[in-house]
């Protein structure tokens, strides 16, 4: 089991960390812009050639609208805090798809999806900025290149198992590879669970900061919660975090949130306290 230890020790010297803007979480990301971005333009690309744009010109114009209003905020909060390089790599569009699929998402770069199917729980342009600002969110922490790197450190824990265990007995082989893999799913489960409260937070920061209505973020998942008649999977099991984890931290973190925005909104400072 040595080789495993000296492996995994070396891939996480070598692993670049850094912190999560306002959050300040430590994340693990060696995956640069210059390598995701052009295909994540591409990708979206090629999504709005293959689905429906809404003609709803209404619900289309507050999606980007509100979405507008949001990443400016961002790119705001960007540039003042020598994120500059960062503010201009990103290519902010907003569209709303037609499909009734309760969905929306943003992909690296700012590019961002509605679906008409999640409209009706947002309910309102403060419930769209609350969605809005999460999936923003998720673009400006980095989680999907958080989540490629983990992909990475992943597959090399496995190959480390493999090599750690390549003169055991096959019982005990398939004992440690199924270890590892109960192990390191729970343990991805729990990083996309850290990455949905955190956009969570992020989202509502940005949202306030853009000028909307804060307590507006819980109740869209009230709201999500009672269409799905509060039934959800045990959320060890789950990529998200529960309705009622979601709608009572939102509300929790609330006034912190709210101090966080209009003191930026004021000085401009990047400091929570």
């Amino acid at each position: 089991m040595k080789k495993i230890a000296i492996l995994l020790l070396t891939v996480f010297l070598f692993t670049e960390c850094s912190k999560v803007p306002i959050t300040g979480r430590n994340r693990i990301n060696f995956v640069s812009d210059s390598q995701v971005l052009p295909a994540s333009f591409a990708q979206y690309k090629g999504f709005l050639a293959e689905n429906k744009v809404s003609n709803n010109r209404e619900m289309t114009n507050q999606v980007k609208n509100v979405g507008k209003n949001i990443s400016a905020a961002v790119d705001r909060f960007m540039r003042a805090n020598n994120m500059v390089s960062e503010a201009n790599a990103y290519r902010w569009e907003f569209n709303l798809i037609e499909d009734k699929t309760v969905n929306a998402w943003c992909m690296p770069g700012g590019k961002v999806v509605f679906y008409t199917g999640i409209m009706p729980i947002c309910a309102n342009e403060d419930g769209v900025a609350a969605v809005m600002g999460h999936e923003v969110a998720h673009a400006f922490a980095k989680h999907g290149q958080e989540r490629m790197s983990q992909g990475q450190l992943q597959q090399i824990g496995g190959l480390a198992v493999a090599l750690g265990t390549s003169g055991k007995d096959p019982k005990t082989q398939q004992i440690w590879n199924t270890a590892f893999g109960i192990g390191s799913g729970l343990g991805m489960l729990k990083f996309s669970r850290t990455h949905e409260q955190e956009a969570d937070r992020l989202g509502l920061v940005f949202m306030l900061m853009a000028g909307y209505n804060g307590t507006e973020a819980a109740e869209v998942w009230v709201r999500m919660s009672q269409r799905s008649g509060g039934s959800s999977q045990p959320e060890i099991l789950s990529t998200h975090p529960s309705n009622a984890s979601r709608i009572n931290d939102l509300r929790t973190y609330l006034p912190t949130a709210k101090k966080y925005a209009e003191k930026f909104n004021r000085t401009g400072s990047s400091s929570s306290r």
